[in-house]
C-alpha cells in the first residue's frame, strides 16, 4: 500500500512561520493533531509537534504567546512521496524516532501521515481478515 492511499479524505492543517506557538498549539488541540506542518508561500518550511511544544518552549521558559513557531519549529524536515510504501514510512519513522512525517511532492505538501494513521490502517486491515477467516470457518462443512 502507498502513503497516498492513507491520506485520501484527509484535510491537512498548517501553519505559517508567523504565527505564534500559542496560535498553533490551539489549532492542533482544536483539531486533535500531534504535529503541523508550517509552510511560507505554499511550500513546506518546517514542521512543529508537541515535542518541539515540550522541549523548545516549555521546557526552554519561553512564553508561547510571544514566541513565533518559526524559531521553535524542526526545519527542513525529512519527508516522503505520496508514492512510497507504507513500509518505508514505518522505517524512517523507527529510525529517527518521528511520530509525523510530512508527505510532499518536491516542497509541495500534499498531506501528514502519523503513526497513529498507519497503526489504523493496519487494524483494520487485520480485522478485515479475522473476519475473512471466520467466514470462512462457518462456511465450510464439518468431516464427518
Amino acid at each position: 500500500m502507498l502513503i497516498s492511499d492513507l491520506l485520501k479524505n484527509q484535510a491537512t492543517i498548517s501553519a505559517q512561520p508567523h504565527q505564534t506557538v500559542f496560535e498553533v498549539a490551539r489549532l492542533m488541540v482544536d483539531h486533535n493533531i500531534g504535529a503541523v506542518p508550517v509552510l511560507k508561500q505554499g511550500e513546506l518550511v518546517g514542521i512543529f509537534s508537541e515535542r518541539d511544544l515540550m522541549n523548545r518552549v516549555v521546557v526552554s521558559g519561553k512564553d508561547p504567546s510571544r514566541t513565533l513557531v518559526s524559531e521553535v519549529m524542526t526545519e527542513d524536515p525529512l519527508t516522503v512521496a505520496p508514492n512510497d510504501s507504507l513500509e518505508t514510512c514505518m522505517t524512517l519513522m523507527r529510525r529517527h524516532g518521528f511520530r509525523h512525517l510530512p508527505v510532499c511532492s518536491g516542497r509541495e505538501l500534499r498531506g501528514v501521515v502519523s503513526l497513529r494513521d498507519i497503526l489504523l490502517h493496519d487494524l483494520n486491515e487485520k480485522d478485515d481478515e479475522v473476519r475473512m477467516m471466520r467466514a470462512y470457518l462457518h462456511s465450510t462443512p464439518e468431516a464427518s
